[in-house]
């Protein structure tokens, strides 16, 4: 009997590289090393798992650009499984999707969970085996170890797909403690930075203990030439939110090389200015300077809380309506990787090959966040981790089959 695939990591890119191989009558063996598996998976959805965008349907070169410098990358996998595709797997696991009003693609059943459960009985019809609490230890001659509850086992592999994520959300599994391991095999690793990430804002105590937890939207947030529109939320430590987190990467970048990195923040990105100043020259009245910002520039009390945090409101409505449309913020630093949603950095592209097979490694390929390259959420994100998983499997199921031939 050949010796199974085994794919190691059992998130998305893992789970959908299974599914590939599978589907190209191989066999194969999914590990890993938690309980339960597609943990990151699970919590990502807990507030409606958003699988991908419009975007990739409606402006496919919009959709490309926001994987930043991995865009050239990145693309043969969208053409090979981008929005339409997904869409399609999943309706074909029982999950109808919809679009939302902000393009973003859910299953109507909203929750992973569902989706998850028919993912794992199409992969236990397609005879694929899930191991949980199996976790790799590395190579023993060309052989794969792994440290279970049974104790160690030693398994022949046809080949290895290695799917076990960055170093984000480390309690759900993602906690890069395979990068030692491929150290030692001579693989470059880049060190990870967090991705999809909240930033410090020194709030004054007033708004820390009045606004916390609030959201402002909808705002547009602006960086150099890189405009957004969207949700912020008001945190102790700073700002984050989905709007904040498709800045990430800039916003990072700028702290690093700068040590701060200026946000500027337009309160009002509905109202036009001409309009906005309309409105705040009308008679105040006895209205105090809050509940004229309120009533007659729309403002919540959460923005005028952001707006009072960078002085005293200006006098006369030019001014003022100048203001509430380019709120500048001063970003001081960037929450950690245990904080981030996503992860930048790992193998990177220039040490595999199209089909993502480790270049001094033949027989070895890689998936998911495990490769150097970052998106922002609202689709993006899973897309590409989903599309890399095919790319994989297909490469490796090329391989193999090339082999027996």
């Amino acid at each position: 009997m050949s010796a199974p695939v085994h794919v190691i990591g059992a998130g998305p890119a893992g789970l959908m590289a299974a599914e590939t191989l599978a589907a190209r009558g191989l066999s194969v063996v999914v590990h890993d090393r938690m309980p339960s598996v597609a943990r990151k998976f699970l919590m990502a959805g807990r507030g409606g798992l958003n699988l991908t965008h419009s975007e990739g349907l409606e402006d496919p070169a919009r959709f490309l650009a926001r994987y930043g410098p991995a865009a050239d990358h990145i693309r043969p996998w969208l053409d090979r499984f981008g929005a339409a595709e997904l869409s399609a797997w999943a309706e074909g696991l029982g999950q109808p999707v919809f679009t939302g009003s902000s393009g973003r693609v859910f299953p109507r059943a909203m929750k992973a969970s569902p989706l998850l459960r028919a993912w794992l009985a199409r992969l236990a019809d397609q005879g694929v085996e899930v191991r949980s609490r199996s976790r790799w230890l590395g190579w023993r001659g060309q052989d794969l170890v792994f440290d279970t509850p049974d104790g160690e086992r030693v398994e022949p592999a046809a080949a290895v797909l290695l799917a076990m994520g960055g170093a984000s959300w480390p309690r759900l599994g993602s906690d890069a403690a395979w990068v030692e391991t491929l150290k030692e095999q001579g693989v470059q690793v880049l060190p990870f930075q967090p991705s999809n990430v909240g930033f410090d804002v020194a709030w004054s105590p007033v708004l820390i203990d009045r606004f916390a937890g609030q959201a402002l939207k909808p705002v547009t947030l602006t960086h150099g030439d890189q405009s957004v529109r969207g949700e912020v939320i008001l945190t102790r430590y700073g700002l984050e939110g989905g709007a904040v987190y498709a800045l990430s990467a800039a916003l990072r970048d700028a702290i690093a090389r700068d040590g701060s990195a200026t946000l500027v923040v337009d309160l009002r990105p509905d109202l036009a200015i001409e309009a906005l100043a309309a409105r705040l020259a009308r008679p105040r009245g006895k209205d105090s300077v809050t509940n004229h910002l309120r009533k007659a520039g729309g403002l919540s009390p959460a923005a005028i809380a952001v707006l009072r945090e960078i002085g005293e409101v200006p006098p006369g409505p030019d001014k003022l309506t100048r203001r509430i449309k380019a709120v500048r913020l001063k970003l001081t630093g960037v929450q950690g990787l245990d904080r981030a949603i996503s992860s930048a950095g790992g193998v990177p592209f220039d040490a595999v090959d199209d089909g993502l097979m480790l270049k001094e490694h033949p027989g070895v390929f890689v998936a998911g966040e495990m490769l150097d390259w970052e998106a922002p959420t609202g689709g993006y994100l899973l897309t590409a981790c989903l599309a890399s998983g095919v790319i994989a499997g297909e490469a490796a199921a090329d391989r193999i089959k090339g082999e027996r031939a």
